[in-house]
């Protein structure tokens, strides 16, 4: 991929989060408006631009759908996001952080009659929560194939492990990467009065024999 592609993937990701944070923050619109008309944060443009995409979507049904949208880009997003490499992630993390975070995210919603600050912080909270346990999986997933950044793996082969001697042969000793370990190994020349050529480059060698 060139990084011209790269380049436009990441603003496509990154869009797509945005969008996902957006339709958060109209579900608290939606779901929590007394609490912003108490505080004189309603705008009669944003009202109907709330009540045109109820219209036509009907997304702020309920609490769920409009978060089910929002979890949906946002897992999207984490998919295309390339990351540094961390040792420290493992699966346990990742679990441990997507149960408290769908806890947080979907299970919330009593909170809505009980105290919105509190739905709102909660939902947040969980938001965040999913999105870094998406973005720990995705960087998990993609180092996997990507431990080996030299290709050592896919350019290793088995070699002679054996050592096949007569009186004249020459036998050189070797060690070799094959499947994750080095192994010993042996160059059996048996007929060293045949023509033999012996090429090397800077971490690689092949000889001919005629």
């Amino acid at each position: 991929m060139q990084e011209d592609d790269l380049r436009g993937l990441a603003k496509i990701m990154a869009f797509m989060r945005a969008v996902s944070i957006i339709v958060v923050l109209m579900n608290y619109y939606w779901f929590c408006y007394s609490f912003f008309w108490e505080q004189g944060w309603t705008l009669e443009v944003i009202d109907r631009i709330h009540l045109n995409f109820q219209r036509t979507t009907g997304l702020f049904t309920s609490t769920f759908s409009s978060k089910v949208f929002s979890l949906v880009l946002l897992a999207l997003s984490c998919l295309g996001t390339k990351g540094v490499k961390n040792e420290e992630i493992k699966w346990r993390n990742i679990n441990s952080c997507l149960l408290i975070g769908f806890i947080l995210f979907f299970l919330n919603f009593p909170l809505i009659k009980i105290n919105e600050i509190l739905y709102m912080s909660t939902t947040s909270v969980g938001f965040i929560m999913l999105m870094v346990a998406g973005l720990w999986m995705s960087r998990l997933l993609k180092n996997r194939l990507l431990d080996d950044p030299f290709n050592h793996e896919n350019e290793s082969f088995m070699q002679e492990t054996r050592l096949i001697e007569n009186e004249y042969s020459v036998n050189l000793p070797t060690k070799f990467y094959y499947k994750g370990k080095w192994n010993d190994g042996w160059i059996n020349i048996p007929n060293p009065f045949r023509a033999t050529i012996v090429l090397g480059t800077p971490g690689g060698c092949r000889a001919i024999f005629n």
